[in-house]
C-alpha cells in the first residue's frame, strides 16, 4: 500500500521534498514498489537519494564512539575545522555536551552549590582560556560556572563551581574534550625504548655506515648525514605526552606495576638475548626510501620480546598514557632517516599522523642498492635487560637518551 505522501497525479512533477520524506520512511524493500510508477530519470533519482538518506540515518543512529578517561562519548556529525592557532577559540555550543550526571568524577557539594577539580598540566592551561579569555567566558556563560585557573607555570588544579550540578558536569565534560583534542596534537615528549648502544652493536653499526658509503654514496640521496647516532641505536615502544613531573611519575609506577604483573614472568627473570641482523625500509618504494631499519629477533627463536613490547603498549594505552597507533609494536631499530639531513637528534614517530614536517621537506634516498648488498648485514648479539622511559631531545653520560624511568629484569 503507498502512503499518502507518495500519492500523485500520473504525468504532474511530483513533489520531492514531499516524496523524499515518503521513502524516508518506507522499508528498503517497498522502495521498488514506490518508484516504479515513476520516470525512469526520476525513479533513479529518488533511489539514490533514499539509499542517501538511509546512510545518513544510520550515521545519526549509530555515530563514532570516543574514549576519554574511562569515558564514552557520541561524536557529532559536524565539519571540522583546522586550528589556524594554537590558542584559538574552542567553540562549545549547548548541544556538544549533555548535562547528563556521570560517576567518573567527583561532583562535591558546597554552602554555595557545587565544584569539581581536574588535575590539568600548566601547558595545556592556555586552551582553557583561549584568546584574551573568550574560550574560558564562553564555557563559563554557557554551564553557568565559575572556572578558576592557575597562573601560568604554576601546577595545580582547575576548579569548576556553579550553583547547579548539572552546570558543573557539563563544564568538566567540555573541559575534558577540550583537552584531549589539544594534548593530541602536542609532540611527544618521552618514549619507551630497549636500548641498542653496546659497544659491540656501535662497533658493527660503524661498520655499516662505512660500507654503505663506500659503495652506494653514488646513488641519489645517500650520504652521512642520514645515519643514526651509534651512541642512540634503540627500539621504540611507543611514544607519550607527559607534561609535568606527576604525568612522568604515573608513568614510571605503571612501568613497575607491569614488571610485576606481567614482565618478569614472562622474561623468565633474565635477560632477553636478541640477534640484530638485516636491512629493511619502511615505505613502498625501495628507490624512494625516507626510513631503512635493522630487524631483530629473539635469538631462541620465541616471542617474548614481542609479547612484552605488546603488552606494555597495551597497558599504557589503556592508562591514557599512550594513544594506539598499531595492533602490534613494530620492532625495529633506525639506522637511517632523512629527517636526520636537517636535524641529527630528530626522533622518528611510529605514524604518519604526527609531527609538522611534511613529506615536501624530505629528501628520500635510494636504498635499492643498499637493501641488496646489506640485505642480511649481522650488527650482531645484544642481551636487553631494561625497558627505559626515554626523554626526547637528551642526552645522558653515555650518550644515549636521558631516562626519567626504568623497568629492569
Amino acid at each position: 500500500m503507498v502512503t499518502p505522501a507518495l500519492q500523485f497525479k500520473k504525468g504532474k512533477k511530483p513533489n520531492s521534498s514531499v516524496l523524499f520524506h515518503g521513502l524516508f520512511r518506507l522499508p528498503r524493500c517497498m522502495v521498488h514498489t514506490c518508484t516504479s510508477s515513476l520516470e525512469p530519470h526520476y525513479a533513479v533519482l529518488f533511489k539514490c537519494k533514499f539509499r542517501w538518506l538511509r546512510r545518513s540515518r544510520m550515521d545519526v543512529l549509530r555515530p563514532t564512539l570516543i574514549q576519554i578517561g574511562g569515558r564514552v562519548y557520541r561524536k557529532n556529525l559536524i565539519q571540522e575545522q583546522a586550528y589556524q592557532h594554537e590558542e584559538e577559540d574552542f567553540c562549545a555550543g549547548p548541544s556538544d555536551c549533555a548535562d547528563e550526571p556521570c560517576d567518573a568524577f567527583v561532583v562535591e557539594e558546597t554552602e554555595k552549590g557545587f565544584q569539581c577539580r581536574v588535575e590539568v598540566p600548566s601547558p595545556l592551561y592556555k586552551y582553557i582560556i583561549g584568546k584574551k579569555g573568550e574560550t574560558k567566558k564562553r564555557l563559563e556563560t554557557e554551564t553557568r560556572t565559575s572556572i578558576s585557573i592557575p597562573k601560568p607555570g604554576v601546577e595545580g588544579e582547575i576548579v569548576i563551581t556553579g550553583q547547579h550540578r548539572s552546570g558543573v558536569i557539563s563544564a568538566r565534560t567540555r573541559i575534558d574534550v577540550l583537552l584531549d583534542s589539544f594534548r593530541k596534537k602536542q609532540p611527544f615528549t618521552h618514549f619507551l625504548s630497549f636500548a641498542l648502544n653496546q659497544p659491540a652493536i656501535q662497533e658493527k653499526f660503524l661498520q655499516f655506515k662505512e660500507e654503505v658509503l663506500e659503495k652506494c654514496s653514488k646513488d641519489h640521496g645517500v650520504s652521512s648525514s642520514l645515519f643514526q647516532n651509534p651512541a642512540k641505536l634503540h627500539l621504540t615502544l611507543g611514544t607519550l605526552v607527559l607534561l609535568n613531573e606527576q604525568e612522568i611519575q604515573k608513568a614510571c609506577d605503571l612501568l613497575q606495576r607491569c614488571k610485576e604483573d606481567f614482565v618478569d614472568q614472562i622474561a623468565g627473570g633474565k635477560p632477553l638475548t636478541v640477534e640484530v641482523a638485516g636491512v629493511e625500509y619502511m615505505n613502498d618504494d625501495p628507490a624512494m626510501t625516507d626510513v631503512l631499519y635493522a630487524k631483530v629477533h629473539m635469538k631462541d627463536g620465541s616471542d617474548r620480546l614481542q609479547v612484552i613490547a605488546d603488552q606494555l603498549v597495551e597497558r599504557f594505552v589503556a592508562s591514557g598514557l599512550m594513544l594506539k597507533e598499531w595492533d602490534r609494536v613494530k620492532l625495529h631499530a633506525t639506522v637511517m632517516n632523512t629527517l636526520f639531513r636537517k636535524d641529527p637528534s630528530a626522533e622518528e614517530r611510529n605514524n604518519t599522523m604526527t609531527g609538522k614536517s611534511s613529506f615536501k621537506e624530505r629528501e628520500s634516498f635510494n636504498g635499492r642498492n643498499i637493501l641488496k648488498l646489506f640485505e642480511n648485514f649481522y650488527f650482531g648479539e645484544v642481551q636487553l635487560d631494561s625497558v627505559r622511559l626515554s626523554q626526547r631531545f637528551s642526552s645522558d653520560a653515555s650518550g644515549y637518551y636521558a631516562t626519567s624511568g626504568q623497568l629492569t629484569f
